[in-house]
């Protein structure tokens, strides 16, 4: 076995690392330490020249493990692999320390992070003694995608990879695509009418030949890996069968039964059978089992009778359909939060209080009122108040801010200004207009007479008269206002949608500290998960305005595609593997796997690894009670040798 000779890199990282770490006394230190060949420190180890430094090393100095000192491996640990692998030598004999977020960003007392940096690189140069050469492995990748979730952003996607030629199937939970953006009015800066810019792109998905579009569908089972998922998708029984329907309406019209719309917010009734929207795609009806008579008291058949296609089937069944794809984009949307949780708004309580999605489709032409603003008694309100941050950048609710409420707000109050004239009164924590044009559509609505009060509307209540009013801390003016109005919009937060975690477990993604879907990483991967081959796009990461999720939902495209087109895609080696002597087939790793990786042979009584689908996450290590299971990479010996360095310094 030829010498160890261990070359450490430590890493300035310009003032990021150098500021609080002595790098020069880290790097005197490396070079003290046992197999250490070369030691050397740079200002910016990830750059050209800092990689070459590494490369003239490993071919003038024997150098034949690497140790650098830097930032989170989760930043450039590919790229140290890859210049290993530019001279020849396995990738895998590089180990990372990471003396940036581990010590100069969280250190405060210089001599301290010195002291931690060196122990860290301590237990880097120990561990990577015992590192043994891995090889990537391939896999075949099917070229079909999946999108999950029809909002605009999964429109987006389904259509970018449609165009290239390839096969997409887009799967929406509703009985028709179109998400959130269906429900709007006017959509800003612009004032474009919402249906007359989706509408097409809803109606090219339902035309295109390499789209497969399953609505009134979930998926609800992912197992494989990238380049072969192999994925689960129950159809609910609609009741109607699409391929006879001829969408005539007879069906609807007939129907005795009336339930609130989901989709006008509850403002107007739809029926048992029912199409969501007029502009729905597909445009043909489902019927709504929890308040059929046919299915709740056994008897009705009105639509079933009338139907002249004979669509209406009331013996359809949930099916479930199993298809395999090579990569899967998330773009599942949000909701909006339910301001009836803070009394203090009166939503639920007060009557003509609506939340900002309601008072859409109130000015919507479309919607129950024909586009006419119009208060529970039929009356046209004189004064409306639109409240901002109704649960965002709130610690009792949601912390973050929703980001497009703001604009959300100027765009209702240009609306109601344009639809009934009168007081409109925006009651604001502060304005974040940041997009093109944002700061224009601003200007625009303070020239229309739109008062603004920056003080974050307190409460809702009734004065004397039974009049709404808005009590808010006028900050500008340094007083308590109670300010009188006839309907009160709040600007809900946007919230994660209430099965996200189910379809984080199913399709084995991660969230992040409020709820929505977690990226790889906030600027250099965000649409990638961990879960190789999962994307995400749109609102599920996090809230956007529409042009965002446009633009996620056709960089996740692309990224799909890079991989579907590459026919093959690299696979980690650092998975988990079974010692079948010592394994006693207890099963105990078996549900606890995350990637249903492991299974038990019935034949030879033991637990065994699918090498396809295993991440090498460890959980299956970490419960083995009789020491069978191990991670290549990170096995027991390197791990405990990096524990004694450390410890020791």
């Amino acid at each position: 076995m030829p010498e160890i000779r261990v070359g450490v890199y430590i890493c300035h990282c310009g003032s990021n690392i150098a500021d609080k770490v002595k790098v020069a006394e880290v790097c005197d230190f490396a070079a003290t330490l046992p197999g250490v060949a070369v030691a050397r420190d740079y200002q910016y180890m990830c750059a050209d020249p800092g990689q070459e430094l590494i490369r003239r090393d490993i071919q003038e100095r024997g150098v034949n493990r690497v140790v650098v000192a830097s930032c989170s491996p989760r930043m450039h640990e590919p790229t140290f692999r890859k210049v290993l692998e530019s001279v020849g030598l396995n990738g895998y004999y590089f180990e990372m320390a990471n003396i940036r977020e581990h010590v100069s960003w969280v250190t405060e007392d210089p001599v301290a992070a010195t002291r931690k940096a060196k122990a860290l690189v301590a237990g880097a140069v120990g561990r990577v003694e015992l590192h043994e050469p891995l090889e990537e492995r391939y896999t075949v990748m099917n070229k079909t995608t999946l999108v999950v979730g029809g909002g605009i952003a999964g429109i987006e996607a389904a259509l970018k990879i449609a165009a290239s030629g390839n096969s997409v199937w887009l799967v929406e939970k509703e009985p028709s695509i179109g998400g959130n953006m269906a429900k709007l009015d006017k959509t800003f800066p612009t004032l474009d009418c919402s249906a007359c810019i989706l509408t097409p792109k809803m109606v090219s998905v339902a035309q295109s030949e390499n789209i497969k579009l399953l609505t009134y569908a979930e998926v609800v089972k992912v197992d494989g890996c990238v380049g072969n998922f192999q994925v689960t998708i129950k159809k609910k029984a609609r009741s109607v069968d699409l391929a006879k329907c001829t969408g005539c309406g007879i069906c609807t019209s007939k129907c005795v039964v009336k339930v609130p719309s989901e989709f006008d917010g509850g403002l107007a009734m739809r029926k048992a059978i029912y199409t969501p929207f007029p502009q729905a795609v597909p445009n043909k009806p489902a019927i709504d089992r929890e308040h059929c008579r046919q299915f709740v008291v056994g008897k009705c058949g009105v639509c079933q009778k009338l139907c002249p296609a004979g669509a209406v089937d009331y013996d359809q069944v949930d099916e479930d359909v199993t298809e395999t794809f090579g990569a899967i984009i998330v773009a599942t949307g949000y909701q909006q939060m339910d301001p009836s949780v803070g009394p203090q708004w009166g939503y639920g309580r007060h009557e003509n209080v609506l939340t900002a999605l309601q008072f859409e489709r109130l000015v919507n032409a479309s919607g129950p009122t024909g586009g006419k603003v119009k208060m529970k008694n039929g009356e046209t309100p004189k004064a409306i108040a639109i409240l901002h941050c109704v649960g965002s950048r709130d610690v009792n609710y949601h912390e973050s801010c929703s980001r497009f409420c703001c604009m959300y707000g100027l765009k209702l109050a240009h609306l109601a200004k344009e639809k009934m004239g009168g007081e409109v009164y925006n009651f604001y924590i502060d304005l974040r207009c940041f997009g093109k044009g944002y700061e224009e559509f601003y200007n625009r609505v303070l020239d229309e007479g739109v008062h603004f009060i920056r003080g974050k509307g307190a409460e809702v209540i009734t004065d004397r008269d039974g009049r709404l009013a808005v009590r808010v801390e006028d900050t500008l003016l340094g007083r308590w206002r109670e300010v009188p109005v006839d309907m009160a919009v709040l600007s809900a937060a946007a919230e994660p949608r209430a099965d996200a975690e189910r379809v984080a477990q199913v399709l084995g993604i991660q969230r992040s500290r409020d709820g929505f879907f977690l990226e790889a990483h906030p600027k250099l991967e965000p649409l990638k998960t961990a879960t190789d081959g999962v994307f995400i796009a749109g609102c599920c990461q996090g809230p956007k305005d529409i042009p965002d999720s446009v633009a996620q939902g056709a960089g996740a495209a692309a990224e799909a595609l890079s991989l579907v087109t590459a026919g093959k895609v690299k696979i980690s080696p650092v998975i988990a593997g079974v010692n079948e002597e010592r394994c006693s087939g207890c099963k105990v790793c078996v549900p606890l796997c995350p990637y249903t990786a492991i299974a038990y042979d019935e034949e030879k009584k033991i637990c065994r690894v699918n090498e396809a689908v295993c991440k090498g996450c460890g959980t299956c290590v970490a419960s083995c009670p009789s020491g069978a299971l191990s991670v290549k990479h990170f096995t027991n010996q390197q791990i405990f040798r990096q524990i004694e360095e450390v410890a020791a310094v």
